[in-house]
C-alpha cells in the first residue's frame, strides 16, 4: 500500500493541464466551430442538440448510432467510446476506460450483493459519488469516458445465476431503492439536468439466466406473466427511471414471451420512454441486435433487425450492428432517416448534460478532479467501511465470537480463499489501489499460523488437509475462509448446485474435529452456500458470510472477528437447501408457488418452504429489541368517486383509482440496544395482505439502519406509502390495495392495520 501511495503522489506532482484531455467537442481554438449555436452554452440543450443534428449527414449519424461512435473532424467532434463500467468502483471491463500511468488504479467497494446487506442507503448513494468523483478524475486525464453502463438491477431471482452477486438482491423494493441511491450519487443531482456521469439500469428485463443446462442467455425466451412483470421485474427499472432520474437503461439479450426485448416497442418505446419518461437513451448489450438476428434468428434480413430494433425505440447500439445495416434499412424503406434522427436525439442531449459539448472540460465543473482525487485515504476508508457493514453473522453459538487477542494469541487462518486478492473485487472490477487479505487483516491482530487446505476453491483433492489440521492442532482459534470466486459463479458462469465446490466440506468438517479451539467458517461467495452440515455442527461456533468484500475486505473480516466492528448486516437474498433445485429450473420464470404442480415459487415472498437461512438474517454482538410506540389501527383509503365498481370477487381498490398523492402510514418504533457494545441495527419491516388476495406470503415495505449506543434507546419514525408498498398485483398486472387486515412485521412485533376505501366506492375486481 505504501508503495502505491508513493507512487501516486509523484504522479500528482507532474499532473496540470497540459495532462488532461483535449476537449471532445467545441474546442475554443477551433475557428470552425466558434459560434456554432450546437456550442453555444447559454442555448437551451434541446436546442444546441436540433442544431447539430441538422449539420449531420447520413452518414455521420450511422457512425454515432453504436458505442465507438466515430469522430466529425469537419464539426470537430472527437470519437467517443460510450462503454465504461463503474459496477462497484470504476472499471476497466469496457473499452471506455483504461489504467496505467497517471490512474494505475480506482477504489474497489466491495461486490453489491455486499454493499445490498448494509441495508444502508445512505452508504449507496455516498458509493456512488466517491465512484463518479474518480471517474471524472479519469476522464479528465483522458482514460475513461462518462457513461458508465451500472449498476445491474435484475432480481436475484434464482440462486445460481452466477451474476447474482451483482446485483442488491432478491427483494424488488431493496433492488429498486438501492439502483435510485447509487444512481442519484454517481450522477450528482446537479441543477439544470446536468450530470457529472451518465449512469445506466440493466437489464431490462427479466433477465437472470446466463448458461445453465443447456440453455443461454443469447437463447433464453423468458415466459413471464403481466402479473410477474409489475410485481417483480419492473419494479426496480421503474424507480430507477422515475425516482432516480437515471440518464440511460440497457435492454438485454434474451427474448420476453418471443420478443427480444432490444427490439420490443412496448418495453422500449411505450414503457421505459412513455410510461416512466425516461429522459436519456437506451442501449443494447453487447452485440444484442445482432444476437436477435443471427441467433434468435428473429428477423430475416439484418436489415429488418436494425430497423426493428430502432423503431422499437432503442438508441445505441453496444457493437458494430446498426452502423453496418442502418444504411441498408433506409435504403429499403424500412428506416426512415427521421428514426435515426430521434435516436440520436436522446444519446446528444445526453453527452450535452455532461458538458462534453462545452469545450475545456477542465475549466468547468469538476474540471479540478485529477489523479489527487483517486484511490485518496478517504475514499479507501469508505470502501473499508461498506465492507464492514455488507458482513453478516449468520451463527455464533456460545457465543464464538468476537474473537481476543489476548484469550487467543495464535490463530489458524485455513482455506483456499484466505490469502486471496482478486477473488475480493468480484467481478465487473477494475485494478484495486491495493489490498489486504484475510489472512494480512488477522495478522493484525494476533499471530497466525496459515494453511490453505486447497489449492484453489474447486478443491479437487485433500492432499493438503494433514498440514491444515495439523494448523489448527495448534492454534488457540481457528478461522477458515472457504466459499467460491469467479471460476465457479461469474458472467456466463452459472452454477450447477449450492453446496460448496469439491472437497471444501470434508476439509471444513476435518479442520473442525481436529481444532483445540474455537472454529469459525468464513463465507467469501455471491450466491447462497447449502452450508447446513456447518450450521448442525456443534464444533464450529460461528459462521460469518463475507460476499466479496472488495479491497479492504481483510481488514474488515478481521475487524468484525475481533469485534472492533460489531456487525449489522442482513441477508438480501435468500439461502435455499440444495434439494431445492430439483423442484425449480433455472428457466421457470414463475415467482408464486403452485402446490398442484408441486412449484415451490422463488424467493422469500413466495417460497415459505425450508431454508438455511432466510432473507434478512444477521446476528449482532448486540441484542435489539423493538417496541412499538405508535401506530394506527385503521385507515382508510380515499377514492375517485367517478369509478363504478366491477365484477365483485374481493374488496380491493385500484391504485389508479386512489388518490395516491402522500398516502402514507407513520409508525414509531422505539429500537433499544439491550447489549453492552454500540452497533448498527437494520429495521426491516414486513406485511402480510388479507387472505385471499394474488400478493406474496410477505413483503419488505420499509427499512432503516439506524445506530443505537450500547443500553439505550432510539425512537425511529417508519413511513409507508400505502398505495406503493401495501398493494398487491393481480393476475391482469394491475396494482391493488386490499381491503381489510393487513399484518404488519418487526422483528418479534406484529401489529395489525384494518384498510377501507371511503364511502365514495371500493373497487372490486
Amino acid at each position: 500500500m505504501g508503495r502505491f501511495f508513493l507512487i501516486l503522489f509523484l504522479l500528482c506532482v507532474t499532473w496540470s493541464a497540459g495532462n488532461a484531455r483535449r476537449p471532445f467537442a467545441c474546442d475554443p481554438r477551433n475557428a470552425a466551430v466558434k459560434g456554432l449555436p450546437f456550442c453555444k452554452v447559454n442555448l437551451p440543450i434541446d436546442v444546441r442538440v436540433r442544431d447539430l443534428l441538422s449539420r449531420l449527414t447520413l452518414k455521420e449519424k450511422l457512425g454515432l448510432l453504436v458505442d465507438n461512435a466515430t469522430a466529425i473532424p469537419r464539426l470537430g467532434i472527437d470519437e467517443y467510446e460510450w462503454w465504461s463500467e463503474a459496477l462497484h468502483g470504476v472499471s476497466n471491463v469496457g473499452p471506455g476506460t483504461r489504467f496505467g500511468g497517471q490512474f494505475p488504479g480506482a477504489t474497489a467497494f466491495p461486490q453489491v450483493i455486499t454493499t445490498a446487506a448494509s441495508f444502508n442507503t445512505t452508504l449507496w448513494e455516498e458509493i456512488g459519488r466517491v465512484v463518479s468523483d474518480e471517474a471524472r478524475a479519469m476522464y479528465n486525464g483522458g482514460v475513461a469516458g462518462l457513461t458508465y453502463w451500472s449498476p445491474n438491477i435484475n432480481i436475484f431471482r434464482d440462486p445460481r445465476w452466477g451474476r447474482g452477486q451483482e446485483t442488491p438482491g432478491e427483494d424488488p423494493i431493496v433492488a429498486g431503492e438501492y439502483a435510485s441511491r447509487y444512481v442519484r450519487g454517481l450522477q450528482g443531482n446537479l441543477p439544470g439536468d446536468r450530470l457529472k456521469v451518465a449512469a445506466c439500469c440493466k437489464h431490462y428485463t427479466a433477465y437472470d439466466l446466463d448458461n445453465w443446462s443447456g440453455t443461454d442467455r443469447f437463447h433464453f425466451n423468458a415466459k413471464v406473466s403481466r402479473q410477474e412483470m409489475v410485481d417483480t421485474f419492473e419494479v426496480p427499472f421503474r424507480q430507477c427511471v422515475t425516482q432516480g432520474k437515471v440518464a440511460s437503461v440497457m435492454c438485454s439479450y434474451n427474448q420476453v414471451n418471443g420478443i427480444p426485448t432490444c427490439a420490443d416497442p412496448r418495453l422500449l418505446r411505450d414503457t421505459i420512454r412513455g410510461a416512466w419518461r425516461l429522459n436519456g437513451y437506451i442501449v443494447s448489450d453487447c452485440d444484442s441486435v445482432g444476437v436477435f438476428y443471427d441467433k434468435q434468428h428473429y428477423t430475416a434480413t439484418p436489415e429488418e433487425a436494425a430497423a426493428d430494433a430502432i423503431k422499437a425505440g432503442l438508441d445505441l447500439d453496444c457493437g458494430p450492428f446498426l452502423a453496418k445495416h442502418s444504411q441498408g434499412a433506409v435504403d429499403r424503406g424500412l428506416l426512415k432517416e427521421t428514426d435515426i434522427d430521434s435516436a440520436l436525439l436522446n444519446t446528444l442531449t445526453v453527452q450535452m448534460r455532461l458538458g462534453m459539448f462545452d469545450g475545456d472540460s477542465t475549466a468547468k465543473i469538476f474540471g479540478n478532479l485529477g489523479p489527487k482525487d483517486v484511490c485518496t485515504p478517504a475514499n479507501q476508508e469508505l470502501a473499508l467501511e461498506a465492507a464492514r457493514q455488507g458482513i453478516v453473522l449468520l451463527k455464533n453459538h456460545g457465543p464464538s465470537l468476537p474473537l481476543s487477542p489476548r484469550r487467543h494469541p495464535t490463530v489458524a487462518v485455513i482455506g483456499p480463499n484466505s490469502d486471496v486478492t482478486v477473488t475480493m473485487i468480484g467481478n465487473y472490477a477494475g485494478i484495486a489501489c491495493g489490498y489486504t487479505t484475510p489472512l494480512q487483516g488477522i495478522a493484525r491482530y494476533t499471530r497466525t499460523i496459515h494453511q490453505p487446505g486447497c489449492r484453489n476453491v474447486k478443491c479437487k483433492n485433500s492432499h493438503l488437509f494433514g498440514d491444515a489440521m495439523g494448523a489448527a492442532r495448534q492454534a488457540d482459534a481457528t478461522v477458515l475462509v472457504m466459499g467460491l470466486d469467479q471460476t465457479i459463479e461469474a458472467e456466463f458462469v452459472d452454477r450447477n448446485g449450492l453446496l460448496l465446490p469439491g472437497y471444501q466440506q470434508e476439509l471444513v468438517s476435518k479442520v473442525a474435529a481436529a481444532s483445540k479451539g474455537p472454529v469459525i467458517l468464513v463465507l467469501m461467495s455471491g450466491g447462497p452456500v447449502d452450508v447446513s452440515f456447518a450450521e448442525h455442527d456443534p464444533r464450529i461456533g460461528a459462521i460469518v458470510w463475507v460476499g466479496y468484500p472488495g479491497q479492504a475486505g481483510g481488514t474488515a473480516i478481521a475487524d468484525v472477528l475481533f469485534g472492533t466492528h460489531n456487525p449489522g448486516g442482513k441477508l438480501p437474498m435468500t439461502w435455499y437447501k440444495q434439494d431445492y433445485l430439483s423442484k425449480v429450473p433455472m428457466t421457470t420464470m414463475d415467482m408464486r408457488s403452485n402446490q398442484a404442480r408441486g412449484y415451490p415459487g422463488r424467493t422469500y415472498r413466495f417460497y415459505n418452504g425450508p431454508v438455511v437461512y432466510p432473507f434478512g438474517h444477521g446476528f449482532s454482538y448486540s441484542t435489539f429489541v423493538h417496541i412499538l410506540a405508535s401506530a394506527p389501527a385503521t385507515f382508510t383509503v380515499p377514492v375517485d368517486g367517478r369509478h363504478k365498481n366491477t365484477t365483485a370477487v374481493t374488496d380491493t381498490v385500484r391504485v389508479t383509482h386512489a388518490k395516491c398523492a402522500g398516502l402514507s402510514i407513520v409508525l414509531q418504533v422505539d429500537v433499544k440496544n439491550e447489549g453492552s457494545k454500540d452497533g448498527s441495527h437494520t429495521m426491516l419491516v414486513y406485511s402480510t395482505p388479507p387472505v385471499g388476495h394474488w400478493g406474496p406470503h410477505k413483503q419488505l415495505v420499509a427499512f432503516s439502519k439506524v445506530h443505537v449506543p450500547a443500553r439505550t434507546q432510539l425512537r425511529v419514525p417508519i413511513k409507508i406509502h400505502v398505495c406503493k408498498f401495501l398493494s398487491v398485483v393481480d393476475k391482469s398486472g394491475i396494482r391493488r390495495i386490499p381491503m381489510g387486515q393487513h399484518s404488519l412485521h418487526i422483528g418479534d412485533v406484529k401489529h395489525l392495520l384494518s384498510i377501507q376505501s371511503n364511502p365514495l366506492g371500493v373497487i372490486k375486481s
